[in-house]
Formats: structure tokens, C-alpha cells, sequence
């Protein structure tokens, strides 16, 4: 029955985040912005939003047991930056090896994605900074909280540059385009701003509902397994709930929009290695535990690869390999925390 209800929440979570990304295309259509913009913040927020809000609801409503909420909280705002950076790459190069080769290159808006990684990446050094601060030292809270509002601030600065390059990469034939009709308007409704923020706000709210049933389930789960709910929350939610974003950019990846594509995954790396961290820092113990470090680390190795190979003559599909070997190390290191080795 647990996994019943785990599996439950989960779809309710999938479809939550077609519906919401859905009408957030529509809108970036609506207001004649960029794939960049399009990509790296309507839709790397929008697919975002399943793991976003688990942590969220399991920091700020979760279950009776303030500990399991701590845990989850953590596990998902660590683990779905270490899911993008490594297993979501190596699943987009693999869609594109077919048609394009091992050395085929994955070519992106190369000023959008160096912006999207070097901004990923002072946050979540920012980020792996907060675990610095020994427990119970009498300035560590004043220190989190100062890095918090760096995150907070950092994220927010990455958004006014990002909107402000989307005009000339419209002028250069890079304007938003949205696939598929919307949803709502399937049903006979029009296709007016009214009905797509509408369907945003059914959305968010599907996505609410989900996340937290996903969290006692998560709890339920734990306690079956005899596994942290740390540990579970580290490699089963980000896992889960990163499906929109793997599905979305293996879908662009294949058709040859790799703006798109890796907007979609660098963009929530940004959100997530941002504002997820600093509601880490202010609301959560935030310690150095082995599985977190690990986590952060291997993040840190994959993005810096991405980043040094799009200045150093371009990202090629064999590159991403890596990036999965990055998640298969993570893997393993977990199974040897697990086993009391490490």
C-alpha cells in the first residue's frame, strides 16, 4: 500500500508539472520572450516546481517528526541539483547519440548557458559554504542567514540578466514557440490570458496536493526499509520528481532545439541551487553529513566539467558520459555510507 501511494503522488506530481509547464510556454509565447528565457527560467521553474515543493512542505508542513522533515528537506534541495548536473546530461546526450555521435556536439546559446553555470555555481559553493559553521557555534546561525540572503539576491539578479538579453536573441530568431496547445483550451475553453493563468493556478495547486502526500509516503517508506529518510530523500525524490525536466529536454535534445534542452536543465540547476539552498540554511540544521558532502562535491566536478568544455572548443555528446559517471560514483559512495565503510 505504501508504494501504491508513493507511486500515487507521484504521477499526481508528473501531471501537475505538464499542466503548469504547459501554460507557462503559452505565456512566454504570449509575451514574445526568447527559448533562453523560455528555457531557463518559465520552463526550468515550472519543471521545477515537483521537487521545489517537496522540500518546501517538508520544511515548512511536513510530518510530525520534526527530524524526518529535516531530512527530506535536505536530501531534496541537495539532491535535485546532483540529478541535473549528472544524470540528466548523460540521459540527454544518450537521446542525441543516435542521430548524432559520440562526438557529435550539443550546441546550446552559448552565452546563456555559461551565464546559467557560472551563476550555478557560486551558489552552490555559497551553499556547501553554510555546512562550514561547527553545531552549536554561537555566529553560525547569523552566517547561514547571511548567505541565505546572498542566495535570495544572486537569484535574483540572475533573472533581471536573463530577461534583459531576451529582446536580442528574439531580433536573432530565437523567440519561444509553444508546441502543443493548452490544455484548459482542449476543453472548449478560450485561449485567453485569463484561462492560462488559470491553468497555472490548477497547476500549482495539483502540484501541492502531490508533494505532500509524496513526503509521508517517503516517511512510511523509511521506516519500512530501515533507511534514513536522508539517504531515501537523496537519491529516490530528486530521481522521481526531476522526470520532467529529463523528459522535456531529451524530447528538445532529439529535435535539435539544444537551447531549449539544456536551458531547461542548467536554468532549474540556477533556481534550485539558489533559493532551495538558502530555505536549507534558515529553516534546517544544515550539517556536513557524508552523504551531503558527497552530493555537493560531485555536483560541483560535474557543472565545472560542463562549464570547461563550452569555453575549451564546445560540449560534445561523449562529453556527458562523464556526468553520468559522476551519478554512478554517487551511487556507489552511498552504498559504502550505507554499509558503514565511509
Amino acid at each position: 500500500m505504501i508504494w501504491l501511494f508513493l507511486v500515487g503522488s507521484l504521477v499526481a506530481i508528473l501531471i501537475a508539472a505538464e499542466v503548469f509547464t504547459n501554460a507557462l510556454e503559452h505565456l512566454g509565447q504570449r509575451l514574445k520572450i526568447s527559448e533562453g528565457v523560455t528555457g531557463s527560467l518559465f520552463a526550468a521553474v515550472g519543471t521545477a516546481m515537483p521537487e521545489t515543493m517537496v522540500p518546501v512542505l517538508a520544511v515548512v508542513a511536513g510530518t510530525d517528526d520534526l527530524a524526518v522533515n529535516h531530512a527530506i528537506g535536505v536530501g531534496a534541495i541537495i539532491g535535485a541539483p546532483l540529478m541535473l548536473s549528472t544524470l540528466a546530461f548523460f540521459l540527454m546526450g544518450a537521446a542525441a547519440l543516435g542521430n548524432r555521435g559520440f562526438r557529435g556536439p550539443i550546441m546550446p546559446e552559448p552565452r546563456g548557458m555559461k551565464r546559467d553555470l557560472d551563476f550555478f555555481l557560486v551558489a552552490f559553493l555559497l551553499a556547501g559554504v553554510g555546512l562550514l559553521p561547527p553545531a552549536g557555534w554561537a555566529y553560525g546561525g547569523l552566517v547561514r542567514g547571511g548567505l541565505a540572503v546572498a542566495l535570495v539576491l544572486l537569484y535574483l539578479y540572475y533573472v533581471v540578466l536573463t530577461l534583459r538579453s531576451s529582446a536580442g536573441l528574439v531580433e536573432e530568431g530565437h523567440g519561444t514557440t509553444a508546441d502543443e496547445p493548452m490544455f484548459l483550451c482542449r476543453i472548449g475553453l478560450p485561449d485567453v490570458m485569463p484561462v492560462v493563468l488559470l491553468q497555472i493556478v490548477l497547476g500549482f495547486a495539483l502540484l501541492v496536493g502531490g508533494a505532500k502526500a509524496f513526503i509521508h509516503s517517503v516517511e512510511q517508506l523509511s521506516a519500512l526499509l530501515a533507511v534514513s529518510a536522508l539517504i531515501l530523500s537523496l537519491l529516490i525524490i530528486p530521481v522521481a520528481t526531476e522526470l520532467p525536466e529529463k523528459v522535456n529536454s531529451i524530447l528538445w535534445i532529439r529535435r535539435r532545439k539544444d537551447t531549449l534542452a539544456v536551458g531547461n536543465l542548467t536554468g532549474a540547476m540556477v533556481f534550485q541551487g539558489t533559493l532551495l539552498p538558502a530555505l536549507g540554511l534558515l529553516s534546517t540544521p544544515w550539517q556536513p553529513a557524508p552523504p551531503v558532502v558527497l552530493a555537493i562535491v560531485l555536483t560541483m566536478v560535474a557543472a565545472l566539467w560542463l562549464r570547461w568544455h563550452l569555453t575549451h572548443g564546445g560540449i560534445r555528446v561523449g562529453h556527458l558520459s562523464i556526468n553520468g559517471l559522476c551519478y554512478l560514483l554517487y551511487l556507489t559512495g552511498i552504498g559504502l555510507i550505507i554499509g558503514g565503510i565511509l
